[in-house]
C-alpha cells in the first residue's frame, strides 16, 4: 500500500507542477502594468532599458550602440505611446501570440530545462539561479541546523520538566517568537543591532564586506557569518516552536511507554532512560522532518529576509524580477521551486515512513 501511495505521489508531481505554472501564468496575465508597459514608459522617461539591449531591427540596433538617450529623448516628446514602437516590442518578446499558445511553448521548454534568457540582465536564467543559489542555501542550511541544535535539547528538556514553569514559560516565548512574522523580527534586529537606533554591532546589508576579497581565508570566514548572524537569528526565531514541541512530544510519548517505566522500576537514572533508550526511537520522527523544514527555510522564510538584509539570493532575485515583470526569471524559478518542494515533501513523507512504519499515508488516498 505504502509502494502505492507513493507511485501516486511521484505521478501527480508533474500535474501538480502544471497547475501551479498555469495559475501564475494566468494571474501574470491578469497582473496590470506589462512588461510592455514598463518598457514603454522606460522609454519615454529615459530610465535605463539594461538588457533590452536585446531588441532586433532598428530600434535593437540603436540601443546596443548605446544611443539609448536620443532614442527615449524622441518618444518623451511624443503624444502618447507609439503603436508601431508597442508592436515592434510586443513581437520582440513573444506577446504578438495568444497567451494558451505562449504557456504550452514555455512549458515545453521547461521540460527541457531551457528557461530563456533574462530581460534585464541579460544572462541565461539557469545561470542566474546558478550564481544565486549558494546564498540562499547557506541561509537556509544555517538556519535549519541552528534551529535543530536550539529546539532539539530545550524540547528534551521541556519533555523531562513536562508542566513545571520552565515549560509553561518557555512555551510562552515560543508562541510569541512564532507567531511574530520573521521579516518583522528582522527589522527589530535591524533597529536594535545593525546601528538603526541604539547598537552598531553587526553590518546592515551585505553578505560580506567590501574588501573581503582581500581577508585570510579564517578571516573570509568570519566575516561572511558576521554578515549571516542577524539574518539566521531572524529565520530561526519563527521555525523554533514547530521543531521544540515536536520533539517534547516525541520523548513524551516514547517516555510514557513501558520499557522505559521498565528501566525506570529497575533503577536506571532520568539520564540514562532518556539517553540510552529514548533518544534512538524519538529522535527518528524528528530527524525525518528536516526535508520539510529546509523547505520552508529555502523558499518561505528566506525571501522578504533576503529583500531587508540585500542579500544576492533567489529571493531578491525573484523580488525584483517580478517588480520588473522579467517573466523568464519569474517562471523560471517558480518552476525550479516548485519541482524541488514537490519532490522534498515526497522524500519527507517516505523518512517519515521509514523511520516509524506505523504512519500509512495511502490512508490519505482512500
Amino acid at each position: 500500500m505504502k509502494n502505492k501511495y507513493f507511485l501516486k505521489r511521484l505521478l501527480l508531481i508533474p500535474i501538480t507542477l502544471f497547475g501551479i505554472m498555469a495559475l501564475n501564468f494566468l494571474f501574470a496575465q491578469l497582473a496590470p502594468g506589462g512588461l510592455v508597459e514598463q518598457m514603454m514608459i522606460r522609454l519615454e522617461t529615459g530610465q535605463p532599458l539594461d538588457a533590452t539591449a536585446r531588441f532586433s531591427g532598428t530600434t535593437a540596433g540603436d540601443i546596443a550602440t548605446g544611443s539609448q538617450q536620443e532614442i527615449s529623448s524622441s518618444y518623451r516628446g511624443a503624444q502618447g505611446l507609439r503603436e508601431e514602437l508597442r508592436k515592434e516590442l510586443e513581437k520582440q518578446f513573444g506577446f504578438d501570440q495568444p497567451a494558451w499558445k505562449r504557456f504550452f511553448i514555455m512549458m515545453k521548454n521547461y521540460l527541457l530545462f531551457d528557461f530563456g534568457t533574462s530581460f534585464y540582465q541579460d544572462k541565461k536564467v539557469i545561470d542566474l539561479i546558478l550564481e544565486k543559489m549558494p546564498v540562499s542555501i547557506s541561509l537556509g542550511v544555517l538556519s535549519t541546523l541552528l534551529i535543530y541544535l536550539i529546539a532539539i535539547p530545550l524540547g528534551i528538556r521541556k519533555a523531562v520538566k513536562q508542566g513545571s514553569a520552565f515549560d509553561v514559560t518557555t512555551s510562552w516565548i515560543l508562541t510569541i517568537g512564532y507567531a511574530i512574522p520573521s521579516f518583522l523580527f528582522a527589522i527589530f534586529l535591524i533597529i536594535v543591532f545593525a546601528g538603526g537606533r541604539y547598537l552598531d554591532w553587526f553590518p546592515l546589508k551585505g553578505l560580506v564586506s567590501d574588501n573581503w576579497e582581500t581577508f585570510s581565508s579564517f578571516h573570509k570566514i568570519t566575516d561572511f557569518l558576521w554578515h549571516m548572524t542577524l539574518p539566521v537569528i531572524a529565520l530561526t526565531v519563527g521555525g523554533l516552536a514547530g521543531l521544540t514541541f515536536l520533539t517534547k512530544n516525541a520523548f513524551l510519548e516514547e517516555l510514557s511507554k513501558q520499557y522505559c517505566k521498565t528501566a525506570k522500576a529497575k533503577g536506571v537514572s532520568v539520564n540514562g532512560i532518556l539517553y540510552g533508550h529514548v533518544f534512538r526511537n524519538a529522535m527518528l520522527i524528528v530527524i525525518a522532518g528536516f526535508p520539510a523544514m529546509l523547505i520552508g527555510m529555502l523558499f518561505t522564510g528566506s525571501v522578504l529576509i533576503e529583500v531587508i538584509f540585500s542579500l544576492d539570493g533567489l529571493g531578491l532575485l525573484g523580488f525584483e524580477a517580478v517588480q520588473n515583470r522579467d517573466y523568464p526569471v519569474v517562471f523560471g524559478t517558480l518552476y525550479l521551486f516548485a519541482l524541488l518542494g514537490l519532490v522534498l515533501n515526497l522524500i519527507s513523507d517516505f523518512m517519515y515512513t521509514l523511520v516509524d512504519p506505523r504512519i500509512h499515508f495511502d490512508k490519505r488516498m482512500s
